[in-house]
């Protein structure tokens, strides 16, 4: 460690990095609606596959251009059940989101940061769920929520939008995701960016670029 801060700012993606896997919240729905893990599996794969255009179902609820309603239609037509059977597509996006919470230590972490002088903001694609939106609103700005701008990660725009927002050069700024295209999209920009495993190891990978960070979660607001 240099001992000089090496950001400005740093930008959070929203679920799987301020809130608990993702991966564990869709595993709980699967298995409390009885759906067909490969069905859901394939129908996932071809809609992000890398090149994908953007004409795909995830794609245009990412940006807006699908209402969740319409999302859920699709996705359900693709699903079948253990048993054989369809799937009812009401509330398919509420269920598949009910295990993500936030995460208190994440939350802690651009809570400690902004107590460092570090700028915190949010930039997320959105899957029509709901963010808390007074917390996020009252601790980060800027707020950058794909389905709000009509752009999504890894797509340089969204990047340039947020970099835009925050007024600072983007090797300056450090950009916090669990999925690899998001953080090689935000690298493309010129960003520094940091693939979300856990709090603890994001915290120690941020207190390398932000000496003054106590890295002593003990120690951190809750």
């Amino acid at each position: 460690m240099s001992g000089v801060r090496q950001v400005d700012a740093v930008l959070f993606d929203y679920g799987g990095v301020l809130t608990g896997p993702v991966r564990d919240s869709v595993r709980a729905w699967l298995a409390a609606d009885g759906i067909e893990v490969d069905s859901y599996r394939r129908a996932l794969e071809a809609w992000m596959a890398a090149g994908a255009e953007d004409g795909t179902p995830v794609h245009r609820l990412e940006t807006g251009e699908l209402t969740p309603a319409e999302f859920e239609a699709a996705l359900a037509a693709e699903l079948r059940t253990v048993d054989g059977g369809t799937v009812d597509p009401a509330g398919v996006l509420s269920r598949l989101f009910a295990g993500m919470v936030p995460d208190p230590a994440m939350f802690a972490l651009a809570e400690d940061l902004r107590d460092a002088g570090v700028r915190v903001g949010l930039l997320s694609n959105s899957w029509g769920n709901t963010y808390p939106r007074a917390r996020i609103d009252e601790l980060f700005s800027p707020v950058v929520i794909s389905g709000e701008v009509g752009l999504r990660k890894p797509l340089a725009p969204i990047y340039e939008l947020a970099l835009d927002r925050l007024g600072l050069p983007a090797d300056r700024v450090l950009f916090i995701d669990d999925t690899e295209p998001n953080v090689l999209g935000a690298r493309q920009v010129g960003m520094q960016a940091l693939l979300h495993v856990d709090a603890a190891s994001t915290r120690a990978a941020v207190a390398e670029l932000v000496p003054d960070l106590d890295l002593d979660p003990t120690g951190a607001s809750a």
